[in-house]
């Protein structure tokens, strides 16, 4: 037997790659479809989009309200996963998909390092770029280059390769990160590198095409260029090794990254509670480390507002709350705002106190789970400050806010229960954290969430819970609905958790 030509630890990284990209690639899919289009423009202006993957129109008419979720596509679930307007456990599948892909290859670029295994994959001369356009030259003319042109790639192999380990996979995951709201209300100058939001996403899209057609091309040329050389290195590592048994292992692995692409979409859709529970209990501590504690620290101009802002939800009909309606037609002079549960002083507020409370104005981007965003202008009061008034009593953990409306879709065929969401009392404190009122310096419209909404500058927009009816200072959060922190982590599997 020759010498291993290929570490074992290079294989185990490779064939680790394939798995998890491929489930990077198909989460990814299920998100795009919740928002099927894509745009240069922050504010995510209908008609504005320069790719779609849909033939809806959003209407123009005055006072037809379409949602995002109208606007959602329903993806295979061949193609994606799990597939069929899933995007609460196609975002858990995709974190994380995107933890483990990012240690696999934290390890193995450490390891070529430390190893000198380096040397095969990074150029070390410019005339890598004209030996590897004389090679592309070849490719293109159907001239498979001299064995004395591999060691052990190509010139064009090893400029490509080096690319896309330092290049274009360090790029999905910067791309990927300015898609946080925890990230893009702490650091809004990182957005600016990309030039905006959708900017980013954009190029996170473009990223992934580049992926696609990078394993489309280098799985076409390691089948038809020295086959039996490839499939033995990447196997056994050794050109020299039993060709045969190198096919047989390449074979059974293959059907077994299959299988678990198969298994991940059946048990994801045949068990979307306990899926959601694991996946969550693997990604929660990763998102608390690294992103909870992040404050807003954002502040557009007001010049930057969008001229268009997605709304997602319906106001309550009357079906869901005549009293909201009737509140409504009146200006909701007649609503008050009940602030109770686990505080020394409860607190029972008209539209008129809050108003008379200090006021926050900030001009800040929305984000939404499903993929668009908007920049607004916010004003209302500082939930530090109701939270000062009513004085939580020690073993208040949690703050619940309900709502007039009803969750939009059930579980288990249950009754459609009211909309709630819940946020622990650090997020409550953040200096971002507003119930507004107005809206660019008007008062809140009643499809944004009149007549006050709960702005958390560092969460997804889900978390941001509109039509406001009550508030509750609470000791666990499980006790609630589903006892998962929220209606759309009940009944949509959504993380309790929306830094990401």
């Amino acid at each position: 037997m020759g010498p291993v030509e290929f570490p074992l630890w290079l294989r185990i990284s490779h064939y680790i790659n394939i798995l998890f990209l491929g489930l990077l690639i198909r989460s990814g899919i299920e998100i795009l479809a919740a928002h099927p289009r894509l745009y240069w423009n922050e504010g995510c202006t209908p008609k504005s989009e320069w790719l779609k993957f849909t033939k809806k129109e959003v209407p123009t008419a005055g006072g037809e309200i379409y949602t995002a979720h109208d606007d959602e596509v329903s993806a295979p679930s061949w193609l994606a996963l799990p597939g069929h307007k899933n995007l609460g456990l196609g975002r858990h599948w995709h974190g994380i998909s995107t933890t483990f892909w990012i240690l696999n290859g934290v390890i193995y670029v450490t390891l070529l390092f430390a190893t000198g295994e380096w040397r095969r994959l990074i150029p070390t001369s410019w005339d890598i770029f004209p030996r590897a356009a004389h090679t592309l030259a070849g490719y293109l003319t159907f001239q498979i280059p001299p064995a004395s042109d591999f060691h052990p790639y190509d010139p064009l192999q090893q400029l490509t390769y080096a690319a896309v380990v330092f290049l274009l996979g360090p790029f999905l995951i910067l791309t990927g990160a300015a898609m946080s709201p925890a990230i893009a209300a702490r650091f809004p100058w990182y957005l600016r590198l990309f030039g905006g939001r959708q900017r980013a996403r954009s190029l996170h899209f473009l990223g992934l095409i580049a992926f696609i057609l990078f394993t489309i091309g280098h799985t076409i040329l390691v089948l038809l260029v020295r086959f039996q050389d490839n499939i033995t290195n990447i196997v056994l590592g050794r050109s020299t090794a039993d060709f045969g048994l190198a096919v047989s292992i390449a074979v059974i692995a293959l059907l077994i990254v299959v299988a678990i692409y198969a298994w991940t979409t059946w048990y994801s859709l045949r068990h979307k509670r306990r899926m959601q529970i694991a996946l969550d209990t693997i990604e929660n501590p990763i998102r608390k480390i690294f992103f909870h504690s992040l404050s807003s620290a954002q502040h557009y101009p007001e010049t930057a507002i969008s001229p268009y802002l997605w709304v997602n939800g319906a106001p309550p009909t009357t079906d869901e709350s005549a009293e909201f309606i009737q509140l409504a037609g009146n200006d909701f002079r007649d609503w008050r705002l009940s602030v109770e549960g686990l505080v020394q002083q409860p607190l029972t507020l008209t539209l008129e106190d809050l108003r008379a409370l200090p006021r926050e104005e900030q001009t800040t981007l929305h984000n939404c789970v499903q993929g668009w965003s908007g920049i607004a202008k916010w004003s209302g009061v500082p939930l530090s400050k109701i939270l000062e008034r009513c004085q939580p009593l020690p073993e208040a953990r949690y703050v619940l806010f309900l709502s007039y409306g009803l969750d939009q879709f059930t579980y288990g065929d249950k009754p459609r229960q009211p909309f709630y969401e819940v946020i622990d009392l650090e997020l409550a404190n953040h200096h971002q954290t507003i119930l507004a009122y107005d809206l660019n310096d008007k008062p809140l419209p009643l499809a944004h969430g009149a007549p006050l909404r709960l702005r958390v500058e560092t969460q997804l927009g889900y978390k941001m819970v509109k039509y406001i009816r009550s508030i509750q200072l609470i000791a666990d959060y499980r006790t609630i609905g589903e006892g998962q922190g929220g209606s759309r982590e009940d009944t949509m599997f959504y993380g309790r958790g929306a830094e990401i």
